[in-house]
């Protein structure tokens, strides 16, 4: 079975995790695909697959006779979506022999253009898979899945040797809580790569360090007619705070390894107002900049209008797991050296965002990620090609080849 075709049955599986949950996981949906999957991964020959309480699938391949010693390798996919667009059933779409031009997603009135992704001629000739333009197609982090699946199911049909193996899928990566309860230990793994990325051959062992700030903003609302200083309009200081932060550090006009501060969400009225940001960097020490900026202006402010008038809240989320992959670089090495056997580009290149492989890295588990050949996640117009799914597989499978052949650490 080749993996897109294992794409098609996980995509029909709605598994959107929910971020204003406080169960683990998010959602119990997706509990849908971890029991599919473990049946899937016994149907394979791996024994062990077991899906525990919190919707985390563990499982172990041991090593070929004479493998034993070799280094611990792990795969790791995520089952959730995010939850926009994923209202309602997912219908996969399958276009042979795509013409690389602007792609109508069914009746939905939206077309996948030339003009905003301008891969889409490079695609000319594969099989096109995409959904009917009323949903995601959930190949984040689906694709990943399926990738993975297959490779195992390669191993044994071609009786390829290999050390020691583990594979986990776990719960809620979308909503930034994947790894918070991976178990490390419990996996086993030396090393591990998440299979996450977006066009086969991204390598990617570089990502933001990140943090959310929220501030809120109490203002004095007294009649109009009587308020000549008197009054504090939260809203209006609300857009002072705005005004303060670099007008072009934002997402739409930063790339690569530029930072940013994102607005991402504003409530306001004259007695109370709130701004909630993200901030992100690849550059520790700009990133440490980007945050003393915030608490300068929250100073400022409250020296301006008023102690108390504003109060910031810096939750810190994630950083650059390049800071632990730089101390085991023959991941990076032989994920490139993986590509270029099988045929495919490596494309080592930052991650303007997060993965599990972040956190697991600074939890003891290296992780870089790598490319499953999809592209335009998060909605409606996420895209991805059969062949794109099969280099990606065939670039796991030819770590494992390499790894084989590297003992113990």
């Amino acid at each position: 079975m080749r993996a897109y075709e294992r794409l098609l049955k996980y995509a029909a599986i709605r598994t959107p995790s929910d971020e204003n949950s406080e169960t683990i996981p998010s959602s119990s949906c997706q509990f849908d695909l971890a029991h599919l999957l473990v049946q899937e991964l016994k149907d394979l020959g791996v024994s062990d697959a077991q899906v525990n309480e919190q919707c985390y699938v563990y499982a172990h391949i041991p090593a070929s006779p004479g493998y034993e010693d070799r280094t611990k390798l792990g795969f790791i996919a995520h089952m959730d979506t995010v939850a926009d667009f994923c209202d309602h059933d997912i219908v996969p779409v399958v276009t042979k022999n795509y013409d690389g031009k602007d792609f109508a997603l069914g009746t939905s009135g939206r077309t996948i253009s030339v003009s905003t992704f301008k891969h889409l001629p490079d695609l000319k000739g594969r099989t096109l898979i995409t959904s009917d333009g009323t949903t995601i197609l959930g190949a984040d982090d689906k694709a990943g899945i399926a990738e993975i699946m297959t490779m195992i199911q390669r191993l044994n049909t071609e009786n390829i040797p290999h050390g020691p193996l583990s594979v986990a899928f776990t719960p809620d990566e979308e909503i930034g809580t994947g790894a918070s309860h991976f178990n490390v230990e419990e996996f086993g793994a030396d090393y591990a790569y998440t299979l996450d990325g977006d066009t086969e051959g991204e390598i990617q062992f570089e990502n933001f360090h990140a943090c959310k700030a929220d501030f809120i903003i109490e203002g004095v609302n007294v009649h109009p007619g009587s308020s000549k200083d008197t009054m504090v309009n939260a809203s209006l200081v609300a857009m002072e705070i705005n005004a303060m932060l670099p007008s072009g550090d934002t997402p739409r006009d930063t790339e690569d390894y530029e930072g940013f501060y994102h607005l991402v969400s504003m409530s306001g009225e004259v007695g109370h107002a709130e701004l909630h940001y993200i901030i992100r960097d690849h550059d520790g020490a700009t990133f440490q900049v980007r945050q003393q900026m915030l608490r300068h202006i929250e100073k400022l402010i409250n020296e301006k209008w008023g102690k108390g008038t504003v109060t910031l809240t810096i939750t810190q989320q994630y950083s650059n797991m390049s800071e632990i992959i730089k101390g085991c670089m023959h991941l990076i090495e032989n994920a490139e050296k993986a590509c270029k056997n099988v045929g495919v580009t490596p494309l080592i290149q930052p991650i303007r965002g997060g993965t599990d492989g972040s956190w697991l890295s600074f939890k003891g588990l290296p992780c870089p990620n790598l490319g499953t050949g999809g592209h335009g996640y998060h909605g409606p117009y996420e895209h991805i090609t059969a062949e794109g799914m099969d280099a990606a597989a065939e670039v796991a499978l030819e770590l494992v080849k390499i790894y084989a052949d590297r003992v113990g650490v």
